[in-house]
């Protein structure tokens, strides 16, 4: 639980960052359907969301469903998303991925995963599918009450003190925030705390002074 001294509580952090915020835009990765979601929440781990969407646009146009990114194959696939970290393995998977999905039915442009991936269990037995963006992808396309614990979101859980140096893993800190934020706020934890943590509760120099819970915030990091 959060320790007593700590100002910056979940509701008084979420009551005053939400209002600054476009809450209809779930995402900034750019995508076309639930196929091409979830590949390029696979492009983006250990990249940022502005390099992976300087190379799906193009990529998406060619490769929107599994089929079309079987039809690709991954020497070309490699070549369209050369530019990413850890291409080769990333690769891999969305092919592996592809092959997972593909159906008599899986050429069609709005290509939607089958309901029973709509559970986390399930979902993460697909290829490059960890408990994160598991998280990512459900709580986008389904609006599932999970936090997607990414850079920002675990940088910030520490930072607000709301988790301790023990929870050292997106998994614990995804356990800690569960019990700590109020259950409403749990569809759109990560949304807020992504765009925050990458706008303006940055990891160097954070920009306190335009920050709406600067007043709140007892953080050793603080920039004002």
């Amino acid at each position: 639980m959060p320790k007593k001294n700590i100002t910056l509580t979940p509701d008084i952090y979420f009551a005053n960052v939400c209002p600054t915020l476009n809450m209809d835009i779930r995402s900034e990765l750019y995508s076309i359907n639930e196929f091409t979601f979830a590949v390029a929440v696979i492009l983006s781990a250990q990249a940022t969301d502005k390099k992976v969407n300087e190379v799906t646009p193009k990529l998406f146009q060619i490769a929107p469903t599994p089929d079309k990114m079987l039809a690709l194959g991954i020497d070309k696939l490699k070549e369209h998303i050369r530019v990413i970290s850890f291409f080769n393995n990333k690769a891999k998977n969305i092919i592996e991925l592809s092959k997972q999905l593909k159906s008599d039915k899986s050429d069609d442009i709005n290509y939607c995963f089958p309901n029973k991936y709509h559970n986390r269990d399930e979902l993460m037995k697909l290829s490059g599918i960890g408990q994160k963006t598991a998280n990512v992808i459900m709580n986008v396309l389904w609006h599932a009450p999970n936090i997607g614990v990414d850079t920002h979101v675990f940088r910030l859980s520490h930072r607000f003190g709301w988790v301790d140096d023990k929870d050292n893993t997106p998994e614990k800190v995804e356990e800690k925030l569960l019990k700590i934020i109020p259950q409403k706020y749990h569809e759109f934890v990560n949304h807020v705390m992504v765009l925050h943590g990458r706008y303006t509760c940055k990891a160097i120099k954070p920009n306190c002074t335009n920050c709406p819970v600067a007043k709140w915030c007892n953080s050793t990091d603080k920039n004002i």
